[in-house]
């Protein structure tokens, strides 16, 4: 009995640590409400404050002809598994999906032409220059500069961080221009030259010096490779919000929607937070505060308590882009054309970037549309211009998403087929692959790391993608959570 009642006491005497443990998380985006959820769980005293009205940042709905329609983050990659993990725990009862259709084509090539994009890919970078697929894409004369990429003198040493000069050098301007620029640009508003391989492609350098030539480390990364790279929940990503808002109730966080902080401090061993609200302004006191807002207020806001993380590197400037979701009747979209994804090639013909068509990509959003309905989003916006459709008026960008529309899935949409449509601005965020990002986000977390008790999270440092940005917010939530309740290290 004795020794129970001694084994039970350091648990005890954590867990009344834990609950006396005030956090305060600035910002309610996915990545403020992750950081909150790691340490309610746990038993800490969280208090999540968001200056809007509304929480999940980025991960939102709108309403489009009578459709409740997901905007911003609409799936996730499964790479490492960890949202999936966190939807299982918010989430239990959740229907996780995977894309009916996950085929992605490329469009605006010559000739305005379009082709599916090759299986044996990565990054668009393919596995055999032969492949019927890529030559239809790159032409004869593309397809014998890939082939180079086998026959001359293999690399003993695969160390090219960016992923344009490794496909120039390898694969020639074909492969780099129509297979892998429309891919980083659609996707992550970046050009081939500014993505790091080894972070957009894990294993592939390492393939690289193995095998000798590229296309033989694409194949080689491949092996096992099965199945869709994205999930999704079965009527949309807001259940997420809901979910952790949810659960966080359960833990008696407190939850403050439409209060901005306005400072930070340290004093005294603790923090001061001062809140301006509608109702008048308040001041917390935390033992630990996790910024989890945009770069400029996240900097605004630590740069008085700690001078030292307004002099840290910067993140390249976000990329301007607007998605036009239109709702079209078009039943010869019934059978999807050019799969879910297409991508336009850049310095061609289009004005968009590329077209994701829902309601093909996911069954619940083709239940919700019916039969000959379809829900289209049509991006726009690259790395060095501003969208296309900028300076037009709402109307006016409808009828050129429907115009880029028809040219991007080879099927007429005009006017007369719209049931419906939104039009949505926002600044895409670089990606974690995005060259110096990683070094950019250990300069701000290392000056942060000079005041106890502070963290800093979001997109602007874990790089756009919703598997990053919980990622990254998980993992700084937990070592916060064990520096400030056993000082870093876990009791065994």
């Amino acid at each position: 009995m004795d020794a129970v009642t001694d084994a039970s006491e350091p648990f005890q005497e954590l867990v009344d640590h834990a609950r006396h443990t005030r956090v305060v998380v600035v910002g309610g985006g996915i990545a403020g409400l992750v950081a909150a959820w790691e340490c309610a769980k746990v038993g800490m005293a969280v208090t999540l404050v968001e200056a809007s009205d509304r929480l999940g940042g980025v991960i939102g709905t709108t309403t489009v002809a009578g459709m409740q329609l997901e905007t911003g983050a609409t799936c996730w990659s499964t790479r490492g598994g960890v949202v999936r993990r966190l939807v299982e725990e918010v989430l239990p009862g959740a229907v996780i999906v995977r894309p009916r259709d996950d085929r992605e084509w490329i469009a605006g090539l010559p000739r305005d032409a379009a082709g599916p994009l090759p299986v044996e890919q990565v990054i668009g970078i393919p596995a055999n220059p032969w492949d019927e697929d890529v030559r239809r894409i790159i032409g004869w004369d593309g397809t014998w500069r890939a082939y180079l990429d086998r026959v001359r003198p293999p690399l003993t040493i695969g160390a090219e961080r960016s992923l344009g000069r490794l496909v120039r050098r390898r694969m020639g301007a074909k492969v780099l221009d129509r297979l892998v620029a429309p891919l980083t640009i659609d996707r992550f508003g970046v050009l081939p030259d500014d993505v790091d391989v080894e972070i957009a492609a894990p294993g592939l350098n390492t393939a690289l010096t193995r095998t000798g030539s590229l296309g033989g480390a694409v194949a080689d990364v491949r092996v096992g490779a099965t199945g869709p790279a994205i999930e999704g929940l079965e009527g949309g990503m807001p259940q997420l919000v809901a979910g952790i808002t949810d659960r966080l109730g359960e833990r008696d966080a407190a939850v403050i929607t439409g209060a901005r902080v306005t400072s930070l401090a340290r004093r005294d061993g603790a923090w001061t937070v001062q809140l301006d609200a509608p109702d008048g302004g308040d001041t917390l006191r935390a033992d630990a505060v996790i910024v989890a807002t945009d770069e400029s207020a996240a900097r605004a806001l630590l740069a008085p308590a700690v001078p030292s993380v307004g002099l840290a590197g910067t993140a390249p400037g976000g990329i301007a882009r607007e998605v036009v979701t239109v709702v079209v009747d078009a039943p010869e979209l019934d059978a999807p054309p050019r799969g879910a994804h297409v991508h336009a090639m850049p310095g061609g013909p289009r004005r968009a970037t590329g077209l994701v068509h829902e309601s093909a990509r996911w069954e619940w959003v083709a239940r919700e549309a019916g039969a000959g309905r379809h829900v289209l989003r049509v991006a726009f916006g690259g790395p060095a211009d501003p969208p296309a459709i900028a300076a037009v008026s709402d109307a006016d960008a409808v009828g050129i998403a429907l115009d880029e529309a028809s040219a991007l899935l080879g099927v007429p949409l005009d006017a007369t087929r719209l049931v419906g449509a939104q039009r949505t601005r926002f600044t895409l965020v670089p990606p974690a692959s995005a060259l110096g990002m990683r070094d950019r986000a250990a300069q701000v977390r290392a000056a942060a790391g000079e005041a106890p008790g502070l963290a800093v999270i979001g997109a602007w440092l874990a790089g756009s993608g919703l598997a990053q940005v919980v990622t990254d917010a998980h993992d700084e939530a937990d070592s916060l959570r064990r520096r400030v309740l056993w000082g870093g290290s876990q009791p065994q």
